[in-house]
């Protein structure tokens, strides 16, 4: 019976929510207050690589600012609940974003203009973004869809941009600005400390700051505590910020962030239809990222446009511990990935058109190994890592992009980029050399129609592909869900096309968005079993280029902000997926999430005062493909639906100082993630303090 009540429960919620926007659409219009205008002059870049009001892109967007992410964990944990992203966390100190029933590598992660998508990213849940500091983060921005002509490969399911925090002052006169911020909580026994420090004036500014936190095993709702699933993490970061003239910049960033020992939970924790955990030990040892970028800008500059150049080179360190359960072999990895890359980029105004064009180019290379040790006699010899050693992806590609009014109400635009991939995969004892050359180029188009001065039509049609990256080609170890992969050097590229139809209104008091959408992805990059098995017991599984998706579903949200001390947003995601497996046949989609959503309601009582209660909830997931029907961290009979209620008070009690208390997941349900490798923590009860001075 509790689970039925909340599926209905759930099902409620999502059609009031559904009823709520669809009124908001057909509320008469009017001139907008003073917090419509802000967010209506919203500056963004993802979606266009140039500066623009969000109302003037066609795009479906999600905004996460700074406000929303500094007091997280990880920066992942600020895409959760968002409109179109579902978060899936393998293990406590990692999370990965889905959109649209897509993820990993079929996402385009990048920070500050560059890829973070690298060789070694996964076609499944990867922990890489939860490298990055959220104290470092201005704000994330998420193209839902695919902008492939900006963006190319990668950018099939969407695009997750990281915007990082300059150091920024008005006057001419010399500057500092210092933050601390503390926090606790109960769930995790948490505790995070940053600090940061900013000075200089309009012409030159720079920042220092580090940050550190250390989390407990994780306790869930009920009351039990999940062993090993702590962590902690480490970061430090420097930007100089130089402004020659009014008409120019030049940026410099150096960030580092590292996780010491992050156990993998679902594998040193019996998952479904297991007794035992798979593994004895299994440790990313460590996981780092250190990431360096030099930016420069130049206003109407040649050819009267606006120029950005972007040079970057970024190292991500994924090293591994593993032993399996009763084994005395112990594995000890070490993979790493140097990306370096350089893009440039252009914008003008002609006329009433808008153009961008740019250039691309990325050289990434791949460095493993990984040493066998006997735990009881010590001795250790070098076998096959998990990546073919020098391994080495180049990337280039030339782009343009122009938005141009044909009417009075009307806006059209449309991009084409040509995309060259060379990939070298060096050979090993057991697998020869591949190299693979591809040359494809990536499309898209916007519509934009005002039917008033609040009400937007807008739709987006693209094609794009993903090449195949090392992970695909090369990998050789151990998979989640008892798998063990074997290379396969023959894959090509992946492709999706995609279409979505948007209706949007701004008025008053309300303003809402309800998106539906279709992606149709072939030559999808599989995992097919080869029918043997491992001394251990595992599944034998290679990468092959049979999979054929179909994903659609809606996006809505709806936010009520009526001007006194009220506020409300509600939102709701759904995504049905259908997938061709090896042997021809339809099963549902890999890892799609269930229908989920958010309700929140703030109440700001005075300046110094508000308080915010939300409602998380999601619908069951009972549609499994046969992957995830095998997968540990997936229960076979579906995932359970469920709703979380949490309450937090915000107290300013000066402009300095910012204190935020409250709870979450309140009545102590115990949940899952739908895909997740643990359980959600249990009741919440959290605290931090933020100063300024």
């Amino acid at each position: 019976m509790p689970a039925l009540a909340m599926r209905k429960l759930g099902k409620a919620l999502i059609v009031k929510t559904l009823m709520g926007v669809v009124l908001a659409v057909s509320v008469p219009s009017g001139g907008a207050n003073a917090q419509q205008d802000e967010s209506i002059d919203e500056i963004q870049v993802t979606a266009t690589r140039r500066p623009v009001a969000v109302t003037k892109v066609s795009a479906a967007l999600t905004l996460v600012q700074r406000d929303a992410v500094q007091n997280e964990k990880l920066a992942t944990d600020a895409l959760a609940h968002q409109i179109g992203v579902f978060l899936q966390q393998t293990t406590v100190g990692q999370g990965a974003a889905i959109i649209r029933g897509l993820k990993g590598s079929e996402i385009l992660h990048m920070v500050d203009g560059l890829r973070m998508n690298n060789a070694i990213f996964r076609n499944a849940p990867t922990q890489y973004l939860a490298l990055i500091a959220p104290g470092s983060i201005e704000r994330m921005e998420v193209v839902r869809g695919s902008p492939t002509s900006l963006y190319g490969s990668d950018a099939v399911g969407g695009v997750i941009q990281v915007i990082s925090r300059l150091p920024r002052f008005d006057s001419d006169e010399f500057a500092i600005q210092r933050e601390l911020f503390v926090a606790l909580d109960s769930a995790e026994l948490g505790k995070s400390l940053s600090a940061s420090l900013d000075m200089g004036n309009r012409h030159t500014a720079g920042l220092m700051s580090v940050a550190g936190q250390e989390s407990g095993d994780r306790r869930v709702g009920g009351g039990k505590r999940v062993k090993p699933s702590g962590f902690e993490s480490y970061s430090a970061r420097a930007a100089l910020v130089v402004n020659p003239a009014d008409d120019r910049s030049w940026v410099f960033d150096a960030q580092f962030t590292r996780q010491p020992e992050t156990p993998r939970v679902d594998e040193l924790v019996p998952g479904f239809g297991e007794t035992e955990p798979a593994s004895a030990e299994f440790f990313f040892v460590p996981n780092d990222r250190q990431f360096a970028h030099l930016r420069h800008t130049r206003d109407a500059a040649w050819f009267d446009a606006d120029w950005t150049l972007d040079l970057g080179w970024q190292r991500i360190v994924d090293d591994r511990r593993t032993r399996a359960l009763g084994s005395d072999e112990r594995r000890v990895e070490k993979n790493r990935s140097d990306l370096l890359g350089m893009s440039l980029n252009a914008s003008r105004d002609i006329g009433r058109a808008s153009w961008v064009w740019g250039a691309e180019i990325y050289h990434d290379k791949v460095s493993s190994s990984r040493v066998q040790q006997d735990i009881n006699s010590g001795f250790s010899e070098e076998v096959q890592a998990r990546f073919p050693d020098d391994s080495t992806v180049r990337q280039a590609a030339v782009f343009a992009h122009l938005s141009r009014p044909l009417a009075e109400r009307h806006t059209v635009s449309a991009g084409l980029r040509a995309s060259a991939v060379d990939i070298d995969v060096t050979p090993t004892a057991d697998y020869g050399a591949a190299d693979i050359g591809i040359r494809d180029v990536s499309a898209d188009a916007g519509w934009l129609f005002d039917l008033g001065d609040t009400t937007q039509i807008v739709a987006n049609v693209s094609y794009g592909f993903r090449a195949p990256n090392i992970f695909d080609l090369g990998t050789l170890g151990e998979r989640p869900g008892n798998r063990f992969n074997i290379p396969n050097t023959s894959l090509k590229s992946e492709r999706v096309t995609q279409f979505d139809l948007a209706l949007r209104k701004r008025a008053d008091a309300w303003s809402a968005e309800f998106v539906v959408f279709r992606l149709d992805y072939t030559d999808k990059i599989q995992s097919a079993l080869t029918g043997d098995l491992t001394i251990d017991g595992r599944d034998i599984v290679q990468s092959r280029n049979f999979g054929r998706a179909k994903n659609h579903g809606i996006e809505a949200a709806l936010q009520w902000h009526p001007g006194g001390a009220f506020s409300a947003d509600m939102l709701v995601n759904y995504t049905r997926g259908e997938q061709r497996e090896d042997d021809g046949s339809n099963t549902p989609g890999d890892r799609i999430p269930p229908l989920n959503g958010r309700i929140t309601l703030e109440w700001t009582l005075n300046d110094a005062w508000s308080l915010t209660t939300k409602l998380l909830f999601a619908d069951e997931q009972s549609r499994l493909s046969p992957r995830d029907a095998g997968d540990t961290r997936i229960n076979p009979n579906g995932t359970p639906g469920w709703a979380a209620a949490g309450v937090g008070v915000n107290w300013r009690p000066s402009a300095s100082w910012t204190i935020n208390v409250g709870v979450e997941n309140a009545l102590d349900k115990q949940y899952r993630e739908h895909g997740s490798g643990i359980d959600a923590p249990g009741v919440d009860f959290y605290a931090s303090v933020r100063a300024n001075w």
